[in-house]
């Protein structure tokens, strides 16, 4: 199989568990709504062990994330498959977009919030300030990439320690960490396909009384997962340089 259709399957399962557990929680007479910010972070890490699951069981590498893809070529000087990932993982999180929206279709209809609508789909800032924003994403973007490789490439008494498709299971619970420690500030979007692909989505689909989907913020939630990304890789490597 190509390297492309794992990732763009695990990314649009991503998205369509991410994007569901948000419009449960946001749109009106769902039966999560209102249910909390504890509900849409394990919704999220239950997302992201489902997407990095499956595509790991097609034979993928389980990016599902244009940093993560980026940091992988950093650390492995090996940028042969990032144009295909980067395609499939945008790709599929539009498609997962697409599909969370059919899913609550009705539920947009009788939901007012135009802020609302906007946020189930993409990131936000929840104090608007370009530097101090950069910054979170690029934290919970490291933390995220820094532990994958970790998690990836464990060791014990020289052995690689790996639970192989299972790896996925202690991502999914960093990922779940970071939701509840690191995205109270922009919503960790920490993932420029998660952020962008389905903010598109929100700009052509049919949603009834939607706002704009600011462009004005976009590029951060792509541009400080990549550095994040980035400084992780170099860091892991030159942490592994010394060892």
């Amino acid at each position: 199989m190509s390297s492309f259709l794992p990732e763009f399957i695990g990314t649009a399962l991503l998205i369509l568990l991410g994007n569901g557990v948000n419009a449960n929680v946001t749109l009106a007479k769902a039966y999560g709504n209102n249910s909390g910010w504890i509900v849409i972070a394990f919704g999220w890490a239950v997302a992201v062990f489902s997407g990095v699951y499956v595509c790991a069981s097609l034979g993928g590498s389980s990016h599902l994330n244009p940093a993560v893809t980026i940091a992988d070529a950093v650390k492995s000087d090996d940028w042969s498959k990032v144009p295909a990932f980067i395609a499939a993982q945008f790709s599929g999180a539009m498609t997962g977009a697409l599909l969370a929206w059919l899913m609550y279709r009705k539920h947009f209809d009788e939901t007012d919030s135009a802020n609302g609508k906007l946020g189930l789909f993409c990131t936000g800032p929840a104090i608007k300030s370009t530097v101090d924003n950069l910054i979170s994403e690029i934290i919970g973007t490291f933390v995220l990439v820094f532990g994958a490789f970790s998690i990836s490439g464990a060791k014990m008494n020289d052995t690689v320690f790996s639970l192989g498709a299972l790896d996925a299971l202690p991502v999914a619970l960093l990922v779940l960490g970071i939701g509840l420690s690191l995205g109270g500030s922009t919503g960790y979007a920490i993932n420029p396909a998660r952020d962008l692909g389905p903010r598109i989505m929100h700009f052509i689909l049919p949603i009834k009384n939607k706002r704009d989907s600011n462009w004005s913020y976009s590029l951060i939630p792509v541009v400080g997962p990549i550095i994040g990304g980035v400084i992780a890789a170099l860091v892991y490597k030159a942490i592994h340089f010394f060892l």
